[in-house]
């Protein structure tokens, strides 16, 4: 029976070709594909081989072509680049066989594709779940390839862009950075290979913010990074959990490596990709405490006041915690506050404290933050349930008498629990992490604490060291 061998070049350079491909080419009578990559076979072909090109954009010729080859007993050869298998000449072959009703055997012999010698060139970014686009809408519907991009995005997969751009398809590789920003950090790493595999070959490691889409072309593969993807070196890798895997024991225990999957599942679900760190790390500690995404609604922080207050936390410039009740202190990391040398007081059980509140007729926590700022004027102060010893706080504060380090506003409840945090917000000159609304709770505020004392932390995504 007659055959056709459909093979992959590689993506270019003689040294990515394999040798079954090689031996393929130099024995076959008729080479039959796009004239462009003639040039990297040429000195492979038996002297007697004959060249056929149909010219751009007549794939189905080519393949009519090489299947009459076929039946005329001739040895016939079928390149495309890369794989042909991969948005090549393989799949038409096979179709066209049935088309003709013709009994010429097909085998097709893998490439290197272009998507793997740019991953190559750019270091490890395809080390876990990758998916393939086309942005090519000669064959596919824009609104397919849309869906499939949005799918991409939203399900975290490395993904590799093929033909992003040409001369007239100007718009499409915008459109997807769009879509892609609704999912993903603008910190992602990308990188593009132009060329890849030929003389004329470039490759760049930017990040999904900053890549230019009128720096790409149809010779260019573009590969987004998922969540996990980082830039080292000059190089973009993708972790496949290997070492993650490895190091659990040796550095984490089994609650932190619960921990950092759950935040990393939090993050991929945020609504807001784009949030500032320093936000954001609090607010994924209230998510994971919560399993409540409305708290991206209601977590108010202050430009820069999470690692400010960690910053005085480490270098000792603050040195005491004070909580309006004794649940918050309790869910403060024992762990962390050794650490760091910090200390934390709640003063609702302090018989001073009963023997105020009576005498004065106010609550025992308001009591309680009257005789806390008489010791620790300076200090970090945080309410996780009293909405009255926030307003305590912050009638001392305007009359001069304290100046908070900074303050954690969550208390709870129905009572003037809104008002105490619009109090709290006028102060500007004070670091504030506000959850806002009715919300709070003494577990959220000793959450957005445990997230201040290990903001270290936070570029690597690691929670729970202290846990």
């Amino acid at each position: 029976m007659s055959k056709i061998l459909v093979v992959g070049l590689g993506p270019g350079g003689v040294e990515d070709m394999t040798p079954a491909v090689m031996q393929a080419i130099a024995e076959a009578d008729v080479v039959i594909g796009y004239k462009y990559y003639f040039r990297f076979v040429q000195q492979h072909l038996k002297s007697s081989g004959e060249c056929i090109d149909t010219g751009m954009k007549k794939e189905r010729e080519r393949a009519r072509i090489a299947l009459e080859k076929a039946r005329e007993g001739k040895k016939v050869c079928v390149i495309s680049s890369g794989d042909s298998g991969i948005y090549g000449m393989a799949p038409l072959m096979y179709e066209m066989r049935e088309e003709m009703d013709c009994q010429v055997e097909i085998e097709t012999l893998p490439g290197i594709s272009a998507f793997q010698k740019a991953a190559a060139l750019l270091g490890a970014p395809i080390g876990h779940d990758l998916c393939l686009i086309s942005l090519s809408d000669l064959l596919t519907p824009w609104l397919t390839i849309e869906k499939r991009i949005k799918a991409a995005a939203e399900a975290d997969f490395v993904t590799c862009i093929y033909n992003p751009k040409s001369h007239d398809r100007y718009w499409q590789f915008y459109r997807l950075q769009e879509i892609f920003l609704t999912s993903r950090s603008a910190s992602t790493p990308v990188g593009y290979v132009r060329q890849a595999g030929r003389e004329e070959e470039t490759v760049v490691l930017t990040t999904l913010g900053e890549l230019d889409p009128e720096e790409l072309d149809m010779f260019t593969v573009v590969i987004i990074g998922n969540s996990q993807t980082y830039a080292s070196s000059g190089k973009m890798i993708t972790p496949r959990g290997y070492f993650a895997q490895q190091s659990k024991t040796e550095s984490k225990g089994i609650g932190q490596d619960i921990m950092i999957k759950s935040f990393r599942t939090i993050e991929a679900e945020l609504k807001d990709p784009n949030i500032p760190i320093d936000r954001k790390w609090p607010l994924l500690h209230c998510i994971h405490t919560t399993a409540d995404f409305a708290m991206e609604d209601v977590l108010y922080t202050d430009p820069g006041a999470v690692e400010h207050l960690y910053r005085g936390f480490s270098d000792g410039t603050i040195k005491h915690i004070v909580t309006d009740v004794s649940m918050v202190q309790s869910g403060i990391r024992k762990g962390a506050l050794d650490r760091l040398g910090v200390q934390v007081h709640c003063y609702l059980s302090d018989p001073a404290v009963k023997e105020m509140a009576e005498s004065e007729g106010i609550t025992r926590t308001q009591a309680g933050i009257r005789l806390a700022v008489q010791e620790h004027p300076d200090a970090l102060f945080v309410f996780g349930n009293a909405p009255t010893a926030l307003i305590e706080l912050c009638t001392i504060i305007r009359k001069g008498k304290a100046k908070p380090a900074g303050i954690v506003a969550a208390p709870v409840g129905f009572v003037h629990v809104c008002e105490s945090k619009y109090m709290c917000k006028t102060f500007r000159d004070v670091p504030k992490v506000i959850v806002e609304g009715r919300k709070g709770g003494s577990n959220l505020a000793a959450t957005i604490v445990n997230s201040i004392l290990c903001f270290d932390d936070a570029e690597a995504l690691r929670p729970g060291r202290d846990v």
